[in-house]
């Protein structure tokens, strides 16, 4: 690593954007090698990197919490994930922090201040002032009878011994709430349906007793932002955790600096109001002078998760098209960002038609600067995807400007092995439309 990386004390305090760049995707890991193999180590190390792993409900390919991992590690049991994070006694633990995600449950307790703010707003409401007999049955359920799925409850909340009636919105709002405020925690899920319990029941007491002053709390969810960030502005720091309040945001990064954990500096052509932009870089942030990683981000990945963020360091105008009309579309339903080298360079809208065992590249584009073997590094990422997922087909539907190279990088790879051998091994490829 000593050949590849600056030390920070050799930094000027005036930073290119491709410098920015390098230096930001190797604090989330993209600047070492895949594992050869990768186990629970390997996970755990990368969640410890990231710190946290946004959950999102859509599978069109594959569920968001898994594929940070995979953009970083390549192909994974995703079972071990599981076990991690949705057993009954779990390492990694679903909490509110960058909206829905999973955390280490050692931070849990950073994380009350939140908590005790989202039962300030949802704890005495209408909706809650009128539910608390079903919040109090609720808590009741779960301790007499430990993890419960909503449908299992809500089977009793109709037609239960206790006379009462509540419907399913009802069951599902008041879990979600208790859910919010620390009360319940997450015991694992059945497919992606959640399993309701007593907080008490899934976290070690040290983690439920432990008592973090807020201001202190705040400070070390920016400190830990800005080592998984490595640079950032204010507004990046603030919103790895989604903190609002940034009076608080801004001490924090003073109290930083003043420590000498962060220094400030400026990155080309990052401004805001026609002026240069504040920005940080953490004291043990590594400034690769190259960096060649691929990968397929989820839109829910760190790297590309705050919008305005991606546009600084990449030129990368990103929005998802989930909810935009068909005819309106862009990109694609649920179009994901490619790295290739250390930038950006398109993306890819993929959806895996798991009855016909196919990954279907429904649509791909270009950005700016693509390398010249952009298309061979992105088709062997699709062929390590579709393996990844079980699928036997790579197919290319004709929309896009990348499509056409994409598509007969495919075909060129599916024939020949880096030795000349044929690669039987490899899922084939296909062209979709005229």
């Amino acid at each position: 690593m000593s050949e590849v990386v600056d030390t920070v004390t050799r930094m000027t305090t005036t930073l290119r954007r491709a410098d920015a760049r390098r230096i930001a995707l190797a604090a989330q890991g993209f600047a070492r090698p895949r594992p050869e193999t990768v186990g629970t180590r390997q996970i755990t190390a990368t969640l410890q990197r990231m710190r946290i792993l946004q959950i999102d409900s859509v599978n069109v390919f594959s569920r968001s919490h898994y594929m940070p991992l995979f953009a970083r590690l390549g192909a994974y049991d995703t079972g071990l994930l599981d076990r991690l994070a949705f057993s009954r006694r779990p390492k990694w633990v679903e909490s509110w922090a960058h909206v829905a995600s999973l955390v280490s449950v050692d931070d849990w307790p950073l994380l009350q201040f939140r908590r005790d703010a989202l039962r300030a707003k949802y704890g005495t409401d209408e909706w809650a002032d009128a539910n608390q007999p079903l919040l109090r049955w609720l808590r009741e359920e779960l301790a007499a009878r430990g993890p419960l799925r909503p449908a299992e409850i809500d089977h009793d909340a109709r037609g239960g011994s206790r006379g009462s009636w509540w419907g399913w919105d009802d069951v599902k709002n008041g879990l979600e709430r208790l859910w919010l405020f620390g009360e319940v925690a997450i015991a694992g899920r059945r497919g992606f349906e959640r399993r309701y319990a007593l907080a008490s029941d899934v976290l070690p007491a040290s983690a439920l007793e432990t008592t973090v002053p807020r201001d202190q709390a705040i400070g070390e969810l920016v400190r830990r932002a800005a080592v998984a960030y490595g640079i950032a502005t204010a507004a990046d720091l603030a919103d790895y955790w989604r903190i609002r309040d940034r009076p608080a945001v801004l001490g924090a990064i003073r109290d930083l600096v003043d420590a000498g954990e962060l220094i400030p500096v400026e990155v080309e052509g990052w401004r805001v109001a026609g002026r240069p932009a504040k920005a940080w870089l953490h004291r043990d942030a590594a400034r690769p002078r190259r960096l060649d990683a691929t990968a397929i981000l989820t839109p829910f990945d760190p790297v590309v998760w705050f919008r305005d963020r991606a546009e600084r360091l990449f030129d990368f105008d990103y929005r998802i098209e989930i909810y935009t009309p068909a005819p309106q579309r862009r990109f694609g339903y649920y179009s994901l960002p490619m790295i290739v080298g250390d930038d950006v360079v398109g993306r890819v809208d993929l959806k895996a038609d798991r009855a016909n065992s196919a990954l279907r590249v429904q649509s791909a584009w270009w950005e700016h600067g693509v390398p010249a073997d952009a298309a061979e590094r992105v088709a062997q990422e699709l062929r390590t995807a579709a393996l990844w997922q079980g699928l036997e087909r790579v197919t290319v539907a004709r929309w896009g400007d990348a499509a056409d190279a994409i598509a007969g990088a495919l075909r060129a790879e599916r024939h020949e092995h880096p030795g000349g051998r044929a690669n039987e091994d490899a899922p084939s490829a296909e062209a979709e439309g005229a």
